[in-house]
């Protein structure tokens, strides 16, 4: 890698490989809809840009594209709710733009990231493997990131000079991330300590700190001779509880946390009531019936083909992830 043109790069993952890069003096075309909180990064090896990904035109990607011989392609509307037009166009839209792009001027290589909702079908999935989807969707983000992969697909027969792989990291969290923990410390406030969860948080998951991932995304721009359009799951290798999780998380946080049991049927109607009552007023709902199946549903991925391809092997253990997001959120 020489230099990366990095989407999403204002948060999550986008924002971590952005320092990774950055560590790594590698030149980076980093762009994102909100560029405030990286204007202080200073460097010649930095190029920021502000971008709607869903407003860009094929010109314009190519022109951010001049020079790059990789992509990271971390930007998506992920979200367990919300209007189907606003995720097709950053989702797939913006995707075909960007992949077309990279084709044309025949940069090396496109790493796409996916998810591993892929798979999610209201049932417990253990040893999942990268071909083991769900025969139905659970949303509209895991509809149009299917679609996204199809478009990566058929990029990799129209472009042959250029090489698309696909990772799915499962349950990224990290220093940076704007998803799943804030949300936990939304609802451990409003409950003032207490945690409800279906099935008492027994439910066994991979999660993925998000310094793996990236590892995972260095391995996929560099190791040779791997099949253009190949797929990855990215886990953490370590499936935890649920329980485990929390309680180590919030330990490190420095706050009490109980966890009480609910039933999944009661849960369920509940959301499913919340997510009618979101679709009138427009607003969204804590949780939905695809958020709290993932609480409620042991998921764990297969991850040897990243490990056989990729040679893929995580580089911080969940201990150590989990302590270090949370000395994060507890700088800020």
């Amino acid at each position: 890698m020489k230099k990366v043109l990095l989407t999403g790069a204002s948060h999550g993952l986008g924002r971590s490989a952005l320092d990774f890069l950055i560590e790594h003096n590698i030149e980076v075309v980093a762009i994102a809809r909100h560029i405030e909180h990286l204007q202080h990064l200073k460097s010649a090896t930095v190029h920021i840009h502000a971008v709607d990904l869903t407003q860009m035109y094929a010109h314009q990607a190519e022109a951010l594209l001049q020079g790059c011989d990789t992509v990271w392609h971390c930007a998506a509307l992920s979200s367990p709710w919300g209007a189907y037009d606003d995720f097709y166009a950053i989702n797939v839209q913006a995707v075909e733009t960007l992949l077309q792009a990279a084709g044309r001027l025949k940069i090396s290589r496109l790493i796409h990231i996916s998810t591993p909702s892929l798979y999610f079908d209201f049932s417990h999935r253990r040893g999942v493997c990268e071909t083991q989807l769900a025969q139905q969707w659970a949303n509209h983000y895991v509809s149009t990131k299917y679609l996204a992969e199809q478009a990566v697909l058929k990029a990799v027969a129209a472009f042959p000079y250029t090489q698309y792989l696909m990772l799915r990291p499962r349950a990224i969290f990290g220093e940076y991330d704007r998803v799943l923990i804030p949300r936990l410390l939304q609802l451990h406030q409003q409950g003032k300590g207490v945690l409800k969860l279906p099935r008492g948080g027994d439910t066994l998951m991979d999660l993925t700190y998000v310094g793996n991932v990236i590892e995972a995304m260095r391995l996929a721009s560099i190791s040779p001779h791997i099949a253009s359009g190949s797929v990855f799951n990215i886990t953490n290798q370590e499936p935890w509880s649920l329980q485990q999780v929390l309680q180590e998380l919030f330990q490190a946080l420095g706050k009490d946390m109980r966890i009480q049991k609910v039933p999944y049927v009661l849960a369920k109607q509940v959301a499913t009531l919340a997510q009618a009552w979101a679709n009138i007023s427009g607003k969204e709902p804590v949780f939905t019936p695809y958020s709290i199946g993932a609480l409620s549903f042991d998921m764990v991925l297969d991850n040897t083909q990243a490990q056989n391809v990729l040679a893929y092997r995580p580089v911080s253990n969940m201990h150590d992830a989990i302590v270090k997001t949370a000395q994060a959120f507890k700088a800020d």
